[in-house]
């Protein structure tokens, strides 16, 4: 089982363990990219940050390990789109800010099996579930 419940969701942030998810498509007007969410326990907060990278024929699917799909500084590390004082609530901000569904959240660097798929699968208009891909919004 790939995804997580949202008990062990918490349970990993409490314990100081980053989660992740991969939200598809990244909009660019010239490059291909792809997206994903990331929630990091920071001392005493929850940190969600977005990261957008180039969507190439990877060697390896390590999102990591991928460039930066915009050319900004915070980019490098992602961008910080919320600061929260516990980890339920930076669920709910990963949801309300980049269209992070609770049900697709995975351990951190799993995101990257996501990503695999999506390519495998031809780089599909939906998600696994059907749904659309999020549409996160740049900040």
């Amino acid at each position: 089982m790939r995804y997580l419940a949202e008990p062990f969701i918490l349970s990993a942030l409490e314990r100081g363990r980053a989660v992740e998810q991969f939200l598809g498509p990244a909009r660019s007007p010239d490059r291909r990219g792809v997206s994903y969410v990331e929630v990091r326990p920071v001392e005493s907060t929850y940190e969600v940050y977005l990261h957008s990278v180039l969507d190439t024929e990877p060697e390896t699917y390590d999102l990591d390990s991928l460039p930066a799909l915009f050319d900004t500084d915070e980019e490098d590390f992602g961008l910080l789109v919320a600061t929260t004082n516990d980890p339920a609530t930076a669920l709910t901000a990963a949801a309300d800010r980049t269209g992070a569904a609770l049900e697709r959240w995975v351990n951190q660097s799993m995101a990257g099996d996501e990503y695999r798929d999506y390519v495998h699968a031809g780089r599909p208009g939906q998600a696994p579930d059907g749904r659309p891909w999020p549409t996160a919004s740049r900040f």
